[in-house]
């Protein structure tokens, strides 16, 4: 893959995982302060800057999968048709981020549904002003959608996990002496990410609604 096409990937990548990282500590909001959380739904959804903010993010979100699936099928042809190369590493969590590794296609696959769904019950049909948490309930409540949804989380902090450091690579700020800290940093926020949304969904699926 061409420099144009790494460095989308990796720009992408790193704008959604910030807004990954703003959405959770707004819908943390809603753990401690179910009122605040929804005043703070409101005040977002009237602000005349989001349209602007929604649209800027239709790039990367379009741009990232469609990139990362160019990038997957040129080294599956570059390999011959096999898949993903075996990582040696053996050690600590090594084994964990190279299995992370071979699964980016699965996981950024099942974070676009879980993305698309979540847009389509919630973003489309946007909910009356004081009623966004009891809507997101009903949505944990149903089975079906709480599974995703917390496949997501789990999805979301193996993606991370892995693409931080790929995405930091490409862009040539991966160096020798920061590479330690920027691959544990990363690490850490990807689990913090991915358990903080997993966790957050069963508290506010134990008070939904009957």
């Amino acid at each position: 893959m061409g420099l144009f096409g790494r460095v989308a990937i990796a720009a992408s990548g790193l704008l959604l995982a910030l807004f990954s990282a703003v959405h959770l500590a707004g819908l943390a909001v809603a753990w401690w302060d179910p009122p605040g959380f929804e005043r703070y739904a409101a005040a977002l959804h009237h602000a005349s800057w989001l349209p602007v903010v929604e649209v800027a993010l239709v790039l990367p979100l379009l741009l990232h999968p469609v990139q990362a699936l160019a990038r997957t099928l040129a080294n599956r042809v570059a390999r011959g048709g096999g898949g993903p190369p075996r990582s040696r590493r053996g050690e600590g969590v090594e084994p964990l981020a190279a299995l992370a590794g071979r699964l980016m296609p699965w996981s950024g696959g099942l974070l676009l549904l879980f993305l698309l769904v979540h847009l389509a019950q919630l973003r489309l049909r946007r909910p009356a002003n004081g009623a966004e948490l009891a809507a997101l309930q009903e949505v944990l409540a149903q089975p079906l959608w709480f599974a995703l949804y917390a496949a997501a989380g789990v999805a979301l902090a193996l993606h991370l996990f892995h693409g931080q450091e790929s995405a930091f690579r490409s862009l040539g700020l991966l160096h020798p002496r920061q590479s330690l800290a920027i691959r544990w940093v990363g690490r850490g926020l990807a689990v913090i990410l991915g358990a903080g949304f997993a966790l957050l969904l069963f508290i506010l699926r134990g008070g939904a609604p009957a």
